[in-house]
């Protein structure tokens, strides 16, 4: 998840630059990216019954905050404008902390939906009862 929002997030700063004027749409459209990526994978791992997914999930989105806060710094350096060290301070703190939600708060819906949609019968395991 922090590779997938550093690289929307340095994509959309190099949007910024060629199209000053013209964001919104383009990032409405990432943000629905994230949000859907996170909400079907948590619902994937629900509906698996994977145990301690919500563990997993609270865990990934604190990890994916600052890390996606760097990848973003250094793809901002390397693919826009060689932004430097002086931006890490604001990507690891309101950037990250952005992520961490951006994460966390899909997360939680599809582990919600996930857990109550039912497994499919006759997947190779035998019947409870």
């Amino acid at each position: 998840m922090a590779v997938l929002h550093g690289a929307a997030i340095t994509l959309l700063a190099k949007y910024a630059v060629y199209h000053p004027t013209d964001q919104t749409l383009v990032v409405s459209l990432a943000l629905a990216v994230l949000v859907g990526a996170a909400a079907l994978w948590s619902a994937l791992d629900a509906w698996r019954g994977l145990p301690d997914r919500g563990r997993v999930w609270f865990i990934s989105a604190l990890v994916a905050g600052p890390v996606a806060g760097i990848l973003y710094v250094i793809g901002r350096a390397v693919f826009v404008d060689q932004t430097g060290v002086s931006e890490l301070g604001g990507a690891l703190t309101g950037g990250a902390a952005f992520s961490a939600l951006l994460v966390l708060i899909p997360a939680g819906l599809g582990l919600f939906v996930g857990g109550r949609l039912g497994r499919p019968e006759g997947r190779g395991e035998e019947p409870r009862g």
